[in-house]
């Protein structure tokens, strides 16, 4: 195929010649071309071949690698897509009829998870037991509890991080959810999940931290951010009080973004993230970092 039939394929499937810039961008950097010209090499290209080299690239979370599908999104993101687990499931030679286990396997309700970053804390604290809460982080918390109250939603549980900050920040919303089961989990403390880029001079953890807590933060992921149980009937609300990095890190993780990303989000003490995940797997980000219910003067962000 000439260079010219190979351009305006590419162009008129993709809407432009943008796609040929990265593509050769993504052939340099594998060493594709050597001494060659762009032009000469792709004159022996096929048209799909330009195409595979305009993909998105893949990224590695440790021994996890993460690549958006062909159309740019994995639906079996949560490994909880009802064909993939009846599949699993399903014994050769079974009788039982294909369409009922598929509708069994398929999830009825909508998750909605606050993600609820801790209050402004004492940051000269000797160890975590002395990092307790300012005055003005016990009042960020109350001005979150009486936002959480205020959205009218049936919570039906509070999981913190067992950090002391964290937990007297959920202790002080939970006064505001009446009734609400609170549960804590050391897999939400604060972390180093993965090397950020664009890096920064302020903060550089060493390798043998991003080797431990990105694969604990990792796994609080997988077990907090996914599709509602087949068995689960109704909507439900969860709040997940806990950090900065673990919460920038599962909007990445949860959208299917670069999870590199993460640093570039700011979060205020005591700001509300609200993820939504549906049954089909399909996730929505209706809020991120909201502290527009504190006076601006309560804002912080340590």
């Amino acid at each position: 195929m000439s260079f010219r039939r190979v351009a305006k394929l590419v162009c008129g499937i993709a809407g432009g010649s943008a796609v040929l810039v990265t593509a050769a961008a993504a052939a340099e950097s594998c060493g594709y071309f050597g001494d060659t010209t762009l032009r000469e090499r792709l004159k022996s290209w096929t048209g799909f071949a330009v195409l595979q080299a305009a993909q998105p690239p893949t990224w590695a979370l440790g021994n996890h690698t993460v690549a958006p599908s062909g159309n740019g999104w994995d639906s079996n993101w949560d490994k909880r897509d009802p064909i993939s687990l009846m599949n699993g499931k399903r014994k050769e030679g079974s009788s039982d009829d294909p369409s009922t286990e598929l509708e069994n396997n398929k999830p009825k309700a909508t998750r909605h998870l606050f993600l609820i970053r801790h209050s402004q804390y004492n940051l000269n604290g000797n160890g975590d037991r002395e990092k307790i809460l300012t005055p003005l982080g016990r009042e960020q918390a109350e001005y979150t509890g009486q936002r959480l109250a205020a959205l009218g939603l049936k919570y039906d549980i509070l999981i913190h991080s067992t950090m002391t900050r964290a937990t007297e920040t959920a202790q002080i919303i939970s006064k505001y959810l009446p009734g609400i089961e609170m549960v804590s989990c050391d897999l939400l403390r604060e972390g180093a999940p993965i090397e950020p880029v664009p890096p920064v001079s302020h903060w550089k953890p060493d390798a043998a931290q991003y080797h431990e807590d990105g694969a604990r933060i990792e796994a609080a992921f997988r077990r907090y951010i996914h599709r509602a149980d087949p068995k689960q009937k109704e909507d439900s609300y969860e709040v997940i009080v806990c950090h900065a990095n673990v919460i920038r890190y599962f909007v990445c993780r949860a959208l299917q973004f670069p999870p590199e990303g993460w640093l570039r989000i700011g979060l205020n003490n005591g700001s509300i993230t609200w993820l939504t995940i549906r049954p089909n797997g399909r996730v929505a980000l209706r809020m991120l970092g909201d502290s527009g219910f504190m006076p601006p003067d309560k804002l912080t962000r340590t």
